[in-house]
């Protein structure tokens, strides 16, 4: 019998590949999040240190020009935490988006190396059933020739 060969080995290989495209995507997009993350984190520590700063002038005195400037170094920071919780936020959806993308692909590939399982499982039975046929082949000429030979 012939040797098995999936007939959509092809596209296969290409939603596996698209398969491995999708996941290093995605993983290098998680990553710019995690980075993204940690620089919202310096920021908001930036800005805990520097109302900290400011609390502590407050209570020793300071004039109103330099509260002033607290003040607007405050909101500043505030602004820029902001700006970058926004691109935390965009970060997130485009993660979000590539992660679904890569499910679809890991469903799309799982799919056919499912129907590809099945049809090597109907092949191997296929050669199988021709083995035990061939066998029962043999053996009957092998009885019938020792049948023709004790007559």
């Amino acid at each position: 019998m012939k040797k098995f060969k999936f007939s959509l080995d092809t596209v296969l290989t290409y939603k596996e590949q698209a398969l491995d495209a999708a996941k290093a995507e995605h993983g290098a997009i998680l990553a710019q999040v995690r980075e993204q993350e940690e620089v919202v984190e310096r920021e908001e520590q930036c800005y805990r240190a520097y109302n900290l700063e400011y609390r502590q002038r407050k209570e020793e005195g300071l004039t109103i020009a330099e509260a002033a400037i607290y003040q607007n170094g405050l909101r500043a920071q505030e602004a820029r935490i902001q700006r970058e919780n926004d691109r935390l936020e965009a970060l997130k959806k485009k993660e979000e988006e590539k992660r679904a993308q890569m499910i679809e692909a890991k469903k799309e590939s799982a799919s056919l190396e499912k129907l590809r399982e099945k049809k090597l499982d109907a092949y191997n039975k296929a050669v199988q059933k021709s083995e035990e046929a061939m066998i029962d082949e043999l053996v009957s000429r092998a009885r019938a020739a020792a049948a023709g030979a004790g007559a």
